[in-house]
């Protein structure tokens, strides 16, 4: 029996090792919440910006969607802001953010007036003069976060500027907690592992 354990931990290791770095892989990404707003809404959003390499963050670049309006946003210590047209700059004054560390902004913008989903595109620098471009689809290597716009019940939702802090961390919480597809990949490739081993196993025995 112990023999058996020792063999089915052997054999279960690996999965489990292919389904941590797949998930830590697939939730590093520049995200913008909430996922899910109404049209004409003056909505706080949340950036959140990992970095990933060893080189750190000193600048990003985040494209406001067509039909939404940037409004506003809060400063953060160590970063000044530009705007031209419909990008919205963060640079770093200081060292920027390092290896294993996240920084999350906080704007404002004005909702489309019509439903549908708006595209977050970004544009993460790196000291060493790298570029990671936040503008893929969902299920690449490098989505762009997308926000899903709803009809308003009263047509216009001024509820959400109030710019409070508490509200767009819970909301990018949320974001956060959802499951991208390739987490979901990465599951269903340990379990599908994870059954190949059990039954190469009980075939050795047999």
């Amino acid at each position: 029996m112990n023999n058996l354990l020792r063999k089915l931990i052997t054999l279960l290791m690996p999965s489990a090792a292919l389904l941590l770095l797949f998930t830590a892989v697939a939730s590093a990404h520049v995200t913008v919440a909430p996922a899910l707003s109404g049209t004409g809404a003056w909505e706080t959003y949340t950036l959140k910006v990992p970095s990933e390499k060893d080189s750190a963050t000193i600048q990003i670049d985040l494209r406001i969607p067509q039909g939404a309006e940037f409004k506003q946003y809060e400063p953060s210590p160590g970063w000044e802001v530009t705007i031209e047209g419909n990008k919205v700059s963060w640079k770093a004054t200081g060292e920027g953010i390092l290896a294993g560390q996240f920084q999350r902004f906080y704007f404002t913008a004005k909702n489309p007036d019509t439903a549908g989903d708006i595209a977050w595109d970004a544009y993460q620098h790196y000291a060493d003069g790298s570029l990671v471009q936040w503008s893929g689809e969902e299920g690449t290597d490098t989505p762009h976060a997308v926000t899903e716009i709803v009809q308003s019940a009263s047509g216009h939702d001024h509820s959400h500027g109030s710019m409070n802090m508490e509200e767009p961390a819970q909301e990018a919480g949320d974001a956060e907690s959802s499951t991208s597809p390739a987490g979901y990949v990465a599951l269903g490739v340990s379990i599908l592992a994870l059954l190949l081993s059990i039954v190469g196993l009980f075939r050795r025995r047999s």
